[in-house]
């Protein structure tokens, strides 16, 4: 991670994955399997590369996957969507949810940004134009 007087900050998935697993916790008795690529203001950006089953819990900001590699679901409440490669998640701050049926090579970035609570009750858009199967292959 670059310091704050940094003009441009920068961050590679390999690199990261090779600090992986991180700190052991009670959460995570096998290490951590997120680490922080950078921050600015309230936005955050971490890789996540859970292996097995996924414990993480909700958080206070609104979040965006985007995944990486592999391959499987998201549940978000009563929701379960399938992603692959270059598929883009929203959660909103404090939804509960998790990865389920994700292949080995699962990884994803996640954007933590705006308000403790979300920045909006309103209910995201979806294109009109994509799903997320489309947006998969792109």
């Amino acid at each position: 991670m670059l310091d704050a007087s940094s003009t441009f900050i920068a961050a590679s998935a390999a690199e990261l994955l090779a600090r992986l697993p991180g700190r052991v916790s009670a959460q995570w008795p096998q290490g951590e399997r997120f680490v922080q690529a950078l921050a600015h203001g309230s936005m955050s950006v971490e890789l996540y590369a859970p292996v097995g089953t996924d414990p993480q819990l909700p958080h206070q900001q609104d979040e965006l996957y985007f995944v990486i590699s592999g391959s499987g679901d998201l549940v978000c409440g009563q929701e379960r969507t399938p992603f692959g490669p270059n598929t883009v998640l929203f959660v909103p701050a404090g939804a509960v949810h998790r990865f389920e049926n994700f292949s080995a090579d699962f990884a994803t970035w996640v954007v933590f940004w705006g308000v403790v609570g979300g920045e909006s009750p309103s209910r995201p858009q979806r294109s009109s134009t994509s799903s997320p199967t489309e947006l998969q292959g792109q």
